[in-house]
C-alpha cells in the first residue's frame, strides 16, 4: 500500500519524531512524494527540528505540517497533550506552495500562487494561519485560476494570537500566511465534508434579506416560520437543540430537484430580533436562496459522517476536524478517527484539530466550523 501513518505520544520531541518516522519508513520506505507532519503545543517550539529530522529520515518531495491544539493518527485523537503524527504517501506529482495576502485597492488579494505548474493540479492541501491569512480572498483567487480545484485543509490552532502559529513547508517554518501542497494526477483523490448537522422542517425560499440578515422566509418573518415548525409537532429533542444553537443551511445548487445531505452550506444563526422576526446568519444570504434550518449534536454529527463515508473507499486518509469536536462534542474519545477506521476499513490516517476547516460543498470551496473535512486517497490501478 502506498500510504502510511504513525502517531507517538512520547513527551520528548526527538524521541516522538524518531518513533513515527521509523514506523513510516518501515511501512513505506524512503522518498515518499508527500509527508504531512503534525505536532501539538508541547512540541511546537521544536517543529523546525522535527521537520528537519523527518526530511533527513524520509527524504520526501514535499513536507507540509503545522502545530495544533490537538492532533490525530491511526486509531487515536490526542487532545491538548504531547503528540506527533506523520502521514506519508506516494501520490504522484506534488508541488509546494507558499501563499500570502497582498492589499490591492484596499482589498486583500491572493499572492504566491505559481504562474505555472509542471502538471495539472488535482487538489490543494492547505494549512493556514487564522490571524494573518484571509481565506475568502484565497478561495476567490483560486476560483478564478482553477475553478474546479478542491481545497482541503485547516487553520492552525496552536496559538491564541498573531505570530504564535507555526507552519512547516520543506525546510522553512512560517508564522503567518499559508503553506500547501498541490497534488497532481497519479492517485485518485476524493473529498468528504461532514458538517455534522441534520435538517429540520422543510426547505424555504428567502423572500426578504439584507446581507446576513434574513427578514422573511416564504413571505413570512423568519422567526415566525421557526415558531410554526415548533408548534407543528417538532420532537422535544429538536426544540432543546434549537435552544442550544440553531443553524441555517443554504442550498448550493438551486437546480437540483430536491435537497439532501451534502447539498447545504451550513452556517450559524448568530442572533434574532423579536421586534421584526429577523434572524442574523454567519454569511450573506441572498433573496431567492433556498434554505433550511439545521441542528447539531453528537448523534447528528456521528450519523452525518458515517452516512457520507458509507459509499466511499480509501487506502489512505487525511482528516481535518474542528477543535470543537472531539471530547467537546462526543461522549467517547477518538470519535472521528474511529468512524474513519470503522467505515473505511482502517486506512492509514493522520490530521489535526483545526480552528476552521477547508473543504468543498456542492463543488465550491468554503471555510467551515464544527466540520470534519477529509481527503481520501485510493491506490492507482495496476497497468
Amino acid at each position: 500500500m502506498p500510504f502510511a501513518a504513525a502517531l507517538s505520544t512520547h513527551p520528548v520531541t526527538a524521541a516522538a519524531v524518531g518513533e513515527v518516522a521509523g514506523q513510516v519508513l518501515e511501512k513505506l520506505g524512503p522518498h515518499p512524494d508527500l509527508v504531512l507532519l503534525f505536532v501539538t503545543r508541547p512540541h511546537a517550539g521544536a517543529l523546525e527540528d522535527a521537520a528537519a529530522a523527518v526530511r533527513h529520515l524520509l527524504s520526501p518531495t514535499v513536507l507540509l505540517g503545522c502545530a495544533a491544539e490537538s492532533i490525530l493518527g491511526p486509531g487515536l485523537e490526542v487532545e491538548e497533550a504531547p503528540a506527533v503524527s506523520i502521514w506519508a504517501g506516494l501520490v504522484g506529482p506534488v508541488a509546494p506552495v507558499r501563499l500570502w495576502a497582498e492589499v490591492v485597492d484596499g482589498q486583500p488579494q491572493l499572492a504566491g500562487w505559481p504562474d505555472a505548474l509542471a502538471f495539472e493540479p488535482q487538489a490543494l492541501l492547505l494549512l493556514t494561519d487564522p490571524y494573518s491569512f484571509p481565506v475568502d480572498a484565497l478561495l476567490a483567487g483560486l476560483a478564478q485560476r482553477h475553478p474546479d480545484l478542491p481545497v482541503l485543509g485547516g487553520m492552525a490552532s496552536a496559538a491564541h494570537g498573531p505570530g504564535g502559529n507555526r507552519l512547516a513547508l520543506n525546510d522553512r517554518i512560517h508564522t503567518a500566511g499559508a503553506v500547501g501542497a498541490v497534488i497532481g494526477p497519479g492517485v485518485k483523490l476524493s473529498t468528504v465534508v461532514s458538517q455534522g448537522c441534520r435538517p429540520i422542517g422543510r426547505p424555504l425560499v428567502v423572500t426578504r434579506s439584507e446581507r446576513n440578515v434574513v427578514y422573511e422566509l416564504a413571505g413570512r418573518p423568519a422567526l415566525e416560520r421557526l415558531l410554526e415548525m415548533a408548534r407543528d409537532g417538532m420532537p422535544e429533542r429538536d426544540i432543546r437543540l434549537i435552544n442550544q444553537g440553531l443553524h441555517l443551511g443554504l442550498v448550493i445548487d438551486e437546480h437540483r430537484p430536491d435537497f439532501g445531505r451534502g447539498d447545504f452550506l451550513v452556517r450559524n444563526v448568530i442572533g434574532a430580533d423579536h421586534s421584526n422576526g429577523a434572524i442574523a446568519v454567519g454569511d450573506v444570504v441572498e433573496v431567492g436562496a433556498t434554505v433550511q434550518f439545521h441542528v447539531r449534536d453528537a448523534e447528528a454529527a456521528d450519523e452525518d459522517l458515517r452516512d457520507l463515508l458509507a459509499s466511499r473507499h480509501a487506502d489512505g486518509a487525511v482528516l481535518f476536524t474542528c477543535n470543537g469536536r472531539g471530547s467537546r462534542l462526543f461522549s467517547e474519545p477518538n470519535h472521528d478517527v474511529g468512524v474513519v477506521a470503522d467505515v473505511l476499513d482502517n486506512p492509514p490516517v493522520a490530521g489535526f484539530f483545526a480552528a476552521g476547516e477547508l473543504g468543498p460543498v456542492g463543488g465550491r470551496n468554503f471555510l467551515h466550523g464544527f466540520t470534519a473535512s477529509l481527503a481520501l486517497f485510493e491506490e492507482p490501478p495496476l497497468d
